[in-house]
């Protein structure tokens, strides 16, 4: 799972890990669990997916199977090992009816029967976001994203009261410095964060994609070579690959 502040980079960490695992010829599924902005339209053009379906439809059931699942994924035409699911652009989460946590507990544990790696793109506001809560409490392992500014931790602060749960366990959690820029290096970046597993830079070619919506595109600049060397190091320390 991915979790973090707003404006952390949430999705682009999650979805650089799914495509390098993807890469590599292993069967990953990504989720997108943000249903009041959209994510799929931001991952990439609508014309590089196969099928367009809704993780809605799935939520809105009285049961989650594992066939339901498997019929609402969407599939990339060039990562062919990517799973997706999210909800179309436009949708919300008043456009199908409301769910439980039920629903979010059985829809996680059919992706573990459909892929071996999985990651949860989860919302920053765990409050009234189920799917998102459920995903960090039963998640092998958590990334957690802040940007090195006060805001970043003051939301953190805030946030973490409502993880207090026996299933909330905190050595699974990888701490993530996220978008770091030149002058948040050193003694700042501990300041604010403490101790980090993992420090993700600013890459202007990055960024670039993001505003773009085309994140599944290769990263080749100078600027994003120390970011990509980071999400190997995610991905070998994380997943074992």
């Amino acid at each position: 799972a991915v979790w973090g502040s707003p404006g952390s980079g949430k999705t682009t960490v999650a979805v650089k890990l799914a495509a390098r695992l993807a890469m590599q010829k292993r069967d990953v599924a990504l989720l997108l669990c943000d249903m009041n902005t959209p994510m799929l339209p931001c991952i990439c053009p609508p014309g590089e997916l196969e099928e367009e379906h809704s993780l809605g439809s799935i939520l809105a059931a009285t049961h989650v199977s594992e066939s339901l699942v498997r019929h609402n994924c969407i599939t990339h035409k060039r990562f062919r090992h990517l799973t997706l699911l999210g909800m179309r652009k436009g949708e919300n989460e008043y456009t199908y009816p409301p769910y439980e946590r039920t629903q979010a507990e059985e829809l996680l544990q059919c992706l573990r029967g459909i892929a071996p790696y999985i990651i949860i793109d989860c919302g920053s506001y765990i409050a009234n976001d189920i799917l998102s809560a459920v995903a960090l409490m039963e998640a092998d392992s958590v990334l957690r994203l802040a940007n090195a500014d006060l805001k970043s931790i003051s939301y953190l602060s805030s946030q973490l009261p409502l993880l207090r749960d026996a299933k909330w366990d905190t050595d699974k959690q990888y701490k993530t410095a996220s978008n770091v820029k030149s002058q948040q290096a050193g003694d700042h970046m501990s300041q604010a964060l403490g101790t980090v597993a993992f420090t993700l830079p600013h890459s202007a070619e990055l960024e670039g994609q993001y505003l773009a919506g085309n994140l599944l595109a290769d990263l080749s600049m100078k600027d994003s070579r120390v970011f990509r060397k980071e999400i190997e190091k995610i991905a070998r320390e994380v997943f074992g690959c």
